[in-house]
């Protein structure tokens, strides 16, 4: 371990080659998922079924975290991000040959998004727990901001440049890029190798080999943020915000397409990609604040006030500025938050920690995909139809049309979000993480 934070230089440059190849590979999922959306909705016109194929990857990435967490421990992480890159560039392919061998149905779709959300699964908790070993500590915020500016290219460049290439080429092309990208990603693997933590053994005091067998090894993780309450209620609180903002996010695109055609929803979502893009070049050039705590509630009270300003009008500039605004503010409270993570967790269980956070934050998701096409379509379209006191009062501020019930539905996911985000403050040892609970990185 010494040895390994004795060399940075030489830790970020493979850090930097890693980070290219999943820029890139970022970037041609992000045109497939932007394309078969467009694709399901144009099949189906039901806000439902699309939101239903985002549940289709959520809820197989939160079953496969825990397995993927405790394989990261135990094998070489640079061959599990090998792992999941092949195995998603081979569920891609697959949509590819049924496309050239006939049509193409529905739950041939789904079926492909399972498995890639399974093989995906693997990838967070190896690249998170490899870089707390590659990047010096003082470094882990901007590590995080280049981590996440392979998403926000994903969703600047993604959008735009899918929603084209489908008027023109079609879903085949799309599909052709993301396997090429699958490839350079992997190739990119194959070019450097990753130093390993410490025996698990000797960091948590058991004798060597001590095999706590598999079980204990999954749930390991859960015990040990149990016992650290500043971290559980950070989990807590991203949870719940993770919930109310999947109620709306799958209603986004079905909102947009009612208002505009594919190619300038596909602006629109690419504006949501710059306002990620300046986030993660701020904590990239910046780090986030001394205290990241802070960093973190100021950046969701933020988002909360962007979803305010999405659900306001169904106007595409003010739906782009609301998205911009949500996209910007991101970055700095994730950077913060997983670098507080990465300071705080041992190196030798990161696996195991991260994976079961993931699986926390993120296993309400799914549940909010499955509820969030049905209450837009069955409970908020028939109560604006109503001509309720209340409802007749939200269209004389917000406008009348297609998407209002989604408008609705954004204002109060917003107006709770900022709600959570003070809750931050009233939890002592959430607000207090840094100071209290000591680090365990060099």
């Amino acid at each position: 371990m010494a040895a390994i934070l004795r060399q940075p230089a030489s830790g970020i440059r493979v850090f930097t080659i890693i980070w290219l190849g999943q820029l890139v590979s970022k970037l041609g999922s992000g045109l497939t998922s932007f394309a078969l959306g467009v694709w399901i909705y144009e099949q189906t016109d039901s806000a439902t079924l699309f939101a239903f194929s985002m549940l289709a990857y959520s809820l197989p990435f939160v079953l496969a975290l825990p397995f993927a967490g405790v394989l990261t421990d135990r094998w070489d992480r640079r061959k599990v991000m090998m792992l999941s890159d092949s195995g998603a560039g081979l569920a891609s392919l697959f949509i590819v040959l049924i496309l050239a061998a006939g049509e193409l149905q529905i739950w041939q779709v789904f079926l492909a998004i399972f498995f890639n959300s399974a093989f995906s699964a693997f990838q967070w908790p190896a690249l998170s727990a490899a870089t707390s070993l590659l990047v010096p500590k003082e470094q882990l915020g901007r590590a995080s901001g280049m981590t996440q500016g392979t998403e926000a290219v994903s969703q600047l460049a993604a959008p735009a440049i899918a929603g084209a290439v489908y008027v023109v080429a079609g879903l085949p092309a799309i599909l052709a890029i993301d396997v090429t990208t699958y490839i350079f990603a992997m190739l990119t693997l194959v070019a450097v190798r990753f130093p390993q933590p410490e025996p698990v053994s000797a960091v948590e005091g058991k004798q060597p080999g001590d095999n706590p067998g598999f079980w204990r090894e999954i749930t390991f993780g859960w015990h040990y943020i149990r016992q650290r309450k500043g971290l559980f209620g950070l989990l807590v609180i991203f949870a719940s915000m993770n919930f109310l903002l999947s109620l709306v996010w799958p209603l986004l695109t079905p909102m947009l397409l009612d208002l505009s055609a594919p190619d300038v929803t596909g602006l629109v979502h690419s504006a949501g990609g710059m306002g990620m893009l300046a986030g993660t070049l701020l904590m990239a050039a910046w780090g986030g604040p001394k205290r990241r705590i802070a960093g973190i509630i100021a950046a969701e009270a933020l988002t909360a006030l962007a979803a305010l300003l999405l659900g306001l009008r169904p106007a595409i500039l003010t739906v782009a500025a609301g998205l911009f605004g949500i996209m910007f503010t991101q970055p700095v409270s994730n950077g913060c938050s997983q670098a507080i993570w990465q300071t705080k967790v041992a190196p030798g269980v990161q696996g195991r920690v991260f994976s079961i956070r993931s699986t926390i934050a993120f296993s309400i998701i799914p549940l909010a995909y499955a509820l969030s096409g049905p209450l837009a379509e069955r409970v908020f379209m028939p109560w604006l139809e109503s001509g309720a006191p209340l409802a007749n009062a939200y269209m004389a501020i917000a406008g009348t049309g297609p998407g209002r019930n989604i408008g609705v539905m954004w204002l109060l996911a917003g107006g709770l979000y900022f709600l959570l985000a003070m809750g931050i403050l009233l939890y002592k040892p959430t607000r207090n993480v840094e100071r209290v609970l000591p680090d365990a990185v060099s």
